[in-house]
């Protein structure tokens, strides 16, 4: 009998193949796009518009939140919208561990209006991490700042812990040496966490973050530092005072931030240590003297930490409310 033409496939080979098709499925389901749901859910960017510009009208320090909200969500375990989630009598979640209390209420309330709107519109279909990610692009374009790309397709985390982000976001306190391992641990340079923190062009501060440091820092103007001393005097009474991060143009994404720092008008310890460090400073001066180099960098940071850590396919959920898991 003459030999089969077709020559049985060895086990090992077998495996290689099943392996590359799962491989390809998985890449094919986890792919990102900017058009991700102009076939499930064709009204996203309208309703996604009219949201955000009605919030913000209203109240006027949401893009400051939100985009904070937004950092403090993606930097330590990745853009899932894990911050989020609201805690249980079981789980103790991101949102209230104690570098979080201060985040701002109006962003999670934008996140929950948009999230409803747009259940109401596509049932099950936009994730809460893809709200938030579209959300702060929009809120920085309509201060000023530069439009960036926002990939979709995102899921949703089930888990959210708060000792899951123990010593992986900056504090005003932290020395430079400690910011930059923060950042390199998530994969971004020292000019990316230079151009990040140009965020601070926009938003407030409470006095507890600072006022300890008004006397003790040199680095501050002398008349600068007798005025924080001023607004934050009743603090220990009241410890909603605040100050805006870029007292120039606090409203307005641009480079401002960047040029007070020279001139000791940095709010936070850790903005002065930008401009003093040796490492940061060429940064600051060059993101000072030309807003574009600034607006393109920060473009491109946004851009990359909008992707980082995300959960695709199996491995996240769309929820039904982005304050719980399904």
């Amino acid at each position: 009998m003459a030999p089969s033409s077709l020559t049985p496939t060895p086990p090992s080979a077998m495996v290689i193949v099943l392996l590359f098709l799962s491989s390809a499925a998985l890449l094919c389901e986890s792919r990102l796009s900017l058009d991700y749901y102009s076939k499930t859910c064709p009204s996203f960017n309208k309703i996604m518009q009219e949201t955000i510009t009605s919030k913000q009208i209203t109240s006027p320090t949401t893009a400051a939140g939100t985009l904070r909200l937004m950092f403090h969500d993606c930097l330590p375990n990745g853009c899932d919208a894990s911050i989020l989630i609201s805690s249980t009598a079981f789980n103790k979640a991101e949102r209230d561990a104690d570098i979080n209390l201060s985040l701002p209420g109006d962003p999670f309330d934008l996140i929950v209006r948009a999230k409803t709107a747009l259940e109401l519109a596509c049932p099950n279909t936009v994730s809460c991490s893809d709200i938030l990610a579209v959300a702060t692009r929009d809120l920085v374009t309509m201060l000023g700042g530069p439009y960036y790309n926002v990939y979709l397709g995102r899921k949703d985390s089930r888990l959210s812990s708060a000792s899951s982000i123990e010593g992986k976001l900056p504090k005003p306190t932290m020395g430079m040496s400690q910011l930059i391992n923060i950042f390199a641990s998530s994969g971004f340079t020292v000019q990316e966490m230079v151009a990040l923190s140009g965020a601070h062009t926009i938003g407030f501060s409470h006095c507890k973050e600072f006022s300890s440091n008004i006397g003790n820092d040199t680095h501050y103007n002398p008349r600068f530092a007798q005025a924080l001393k001023q607004a934050c005097a009743d603090y220990p009474k009241n410890p909603t005072l605040s100050v805006f991060n870029d007292i120039m143009t606090p409203n307005k994404f641009d480079n401002l931030y960047y040029q007070n720092l020279p001139k000791g008008l940095g709010l936070l310890e850790s903005d002065h240590g930008l401009y003093n460090d040796p490492r940061t400073r060429p940064f600051v001066e060059l993101y000072a003297n030309n807003q574009n180099k600034f607006f393109l960098d920060f473009a491109k940071a946004m851009q990359k930490l909008s992707v980082y850590g995300i959960k695709t396919g199996r491995r996240g959920e769309i929820r039904r409310r982005c304050d719980a898991v399904n």
